[in-house]
């Protein structure tokens, strides 16, 4: 099955899942900018605008806080009686519990911006992990829903930045430790005044230097070879960067001349001596053939064809033949 289809479908039922607890507005679904008329004397400078994605992405974050900004808070004995009815299939209580809640997952949100995912796609995401949060809650061990969900919000998003974020995937828990050195980095950074050293982050993080190479590894993002060049764009990375596999010009040539120089050699030799001379270098193929092999083929001994051999290349090594290879060493 296709991998495309599977994503899509799991972002399907993701979106279905809230919207069936309504914690995706209608406005969220679509988003209607007003138009508004930009009128510029001959004169002026042009002025760069945002562009509509940009626009619709502000939008709906700040109508979505409006909408959530109206919600009240639940007291202490509320949330108990919601998390006893949800225990009992009550659709509306988990609902409310959720919703009541989507505040705290904004809040944890804001701490993830700039590491790959919108912060639409940050509070959706959360979104889900407050929902399981309500699944899971058990009120009788004493402890805040607050405290509860914040764990399975944070994990949540981590997963998706994980998942969704980076080119090449990242396992969680890389993803976290890849968090926690640039953590420590700035930290000692900003108690040395410089960069610290290798030593010092493997210290602070108390593993190897080794381990921590594998971190910093782990930590680079992939660079597209489309990465446009230049102050004109015009070029890509990949017009600059060489191809190991691929021979020079200059080498295909030499390769092609010293392949035609050698036929003309074999030439002067006899129809048994030249195909000796192939079956035994792998002219043809590269695959060389043992005095066994060759042998059978012309149903003659192993010494005969070491005969042959030897007498082939005595023509070929006599000076005047011999000197037409020489510049191609």
């Amino acid at each position: 099955m296709n991998n495309g289809v599977l994503v899509e479908d799991e972002n399907i039922a993701k979106r279905n899942e809230l919207e069936e607890l309504d914690l995706i507005d209608e406005d969220d679904k679509f988003t209607i900018l007003d138009d508004e008329e930009n009128d510029l004397d001959d004169d002026d400078e042009p002025v760069e605008l945002p562009s509509a994605r940009e626009v619709a992405t502000e939008d709906s974050v700040r109508l979505y806080l409006r909408e959530i900004g109206r919600i009240q808070l639940l007291k202490p004995d509320e949330e108990i009686e919601l998390a006893r009815k949800i225990l009992q299939g009550d659709m509306m209580a988990k609902r409310k519990l959720v919703q009541a809640n989507l505040r705290l997952v904004v809040s944890i949100a804001k701490k993830y911006i700039g590491r790959g995912l919108s912060f639409l796609d940050l509070i959706q995401e959360g979104n889900l992990g407050l929902i399981r949060a309500s699944e899971k809650f058990d009120h009788e061990r004493g402890y805040k829903f607050s405290t509860y969900a914040t764990w399975w919000i944070r994990q949540a998003i981590t997963r998706a930045l994980a998942d969704k974020s980076r080119t090449i995937r990242v396992p969680v828990h890389m993803v976290e430790t890849i968090n926690k050195l640039k953590k420590v980095t700035r930290q000692l950074a900003q108690e040395l005044n410089r960069k610290p050293t290798e030593q010092e982050l493997a210290k602070s993080m108390d593993v190897s230097i080794v381990k921590l190479h594998e971190i910093i590894k782990a930590a680079k993002e992939p660079i597209s070879l489309e990465t446009p060049i230049g102050k004109e764009e015009d070029s890509r990375l990949g017009d600059f960067i060489e191809d190991a596999e691929t021979d020079r010009p200059e080498t295909t040539v030499t390769h092609e001349l010293l392949r035609q120089d050698l036929a003309k050699m074999l030439n002067e030799l006899t129809p048994r001596e030249r195909d000796v001379l192939r079956l035994r270098f792998g002219l043809d193929d590269g695959r060389q053939r043992t005095l066994e092999e060759v042998g059978q083929l012309f149903a003659v001994t192993r010494e005969r064809v070491r005969q042959i051999e030897f007498k082939a290349l005595r023509k070929l090594r006599q000076p005047g033949r011999s000197s037409r290879l020489r510049e191609y060493l």
